[in-house]
């Protein structure tokens, strides 16, 4: 009985509303952010801060705020790859025309810009649902494609089409060195993650849920479809905005529009469905799947000494991926966050099998 709530009362509604109210959760979480920020840094070498922290950290922002939209509010999307590209560049542009603003503070605009113009592309969502609204955001994103790629205003009519973020620096500090990106990045990754519970455990959450599991019967009780909606793809375009301007700044640094292509929508949508629709935990989970275990399996061949060309390794690599991702989803059809619940149910009985 590792994981025991037996004794943990609540006398007072703030008590019982709290973010983490088992005690042995709260001790987890602060162990585990400690060690984020602290331990990590210390530790940690600059190839795992470039190729494995920061971008783990970003897509897991990324996938928190396509969760919001298909894991909580049912409305599904492939345009997520545009919408961070709209991200992306709106940070670029502010930097280039607006050239005195706070980084932090640009790239909270740049998620304004990609949640207007994923408001725009969510309105159908009002009359279609299902796979029709899919095939909507997926026009979405070819569109958003087409236009950075063609239109020469977004690049600053850059010759080659791609672009280059400036050097990163906020409130006079300069953030140059792996370290510094990752620790950039976690801030914004534990502020936006604190955001997006707190939202999802309110009405705004409640009314997205509602209109997920039967949204005839969601209007009838009162809420408001347009609102509910409206303010999921609000929310989750302002998410994947922000992480959208992340990815180009910190971890790319030069970029083209190809970078944030259809295969980026998937692998988002990937993230989510692996990690569980409609869980925070496993966006987290989702995007340390995705982005991890494809750098394992490159590896394993050097280190069980097979002699391998890399085309082979390549594609062994993309086929075992995808058997891993169809077994995952036949053996827990609703994602790693389940089975993250199901050993701490476990755990409450423990030692005892049931």
């Amino acid at each position: 009985m590792i994981y025991r709530e037996a004794g943990q009362y609540k006398t007072s509604y703030e008590a019982d509303q709290q973010l983490f109210p088992i005690l042995q959760d709260r001790i987890f979480v602060l162990l585990l952010l400690g060690f984020a920020f602290f331990v990590v840094p210390a530790l940690a070498s600059e190839y795992l801060f470039r190729a494995i922290l920061v971008p783990f950290l970003i897509l897991a922002l990324a996938a928190i705020g396509l969760n919001i939209l298909v894991g909580y509010c049912g409305q599904v999307s492939l345009g997520t790859g545009g919408f961070m590209a709209v991200g992306a560049y709106a940070a670029y542009n502010l930097v280039v025309r607006v050239p005195d603003l706070n980084l932090i503070v640009i790239f909270l605009l740049s998620g304004l810009v990609a949640m207007v113009v994923g408001v725009l592309f969510g309105l159908p969502s009002l009359r279609i649902k299902g796979f029709y609204l899919a095939v909507a955001t997926l026009a979405a994103q070819f569109f958003l494609d087409w236009a950075f790629a063609r239109i020469g205003w977004f690049t600053n009519y850059s010759s080659s089409g791609s672009v280059t973020a400036p050097p990163l620096k906020t409130f006079g500090i300069s953030i140059d060195s792996p370290v510094e990106k990752y620790l950039f990045v976690l801030a914004f990754v534990c502020v936006f993650a604190l955001i997006a519970r707190n939202l999802t455990r309110g009405a705004i959450g409640r009314s997205w849920m509602a209109m997920r599991d039967m949204d005839v019967a969601a209007e009838v009780i009162g809420i408001r479809p347009l609102y509910a909606k409206v303010t999921a793809f609000a929310v989750s375009s302002f998410f994947v905005g922000v992480a959208g301007a992340l990815w180009a700044f910190v971890y790319l640094g030069a970029w083209e529009p190809l970078a944030f292509d259809v295969n980026r929508s998937f692998q988002l949508l990937f993230m989510v469905i692996i990690g569980g629709l409609g869980s925070i935990l496993g966006s987290f989970l989702g995007a340390a799947f995705i982005v991890i275990l494809p750098l394992m399996l490159n590896q394993l061949p050097g280190w069980l000494g097979i002699d391998m060309s890399t085309a082979l390794i390549s594609h062994l690599e993309i086929m075992i991926f995808g058997s891993l991702i169809v077994f995952f989803l036949i053996a827990e059809p609703h994602g790693l966050a389940r089975l993250w619940a199901i050993g701490k149910e476990k755990l409450r009985l423990w030692p005892f099998p049931h």
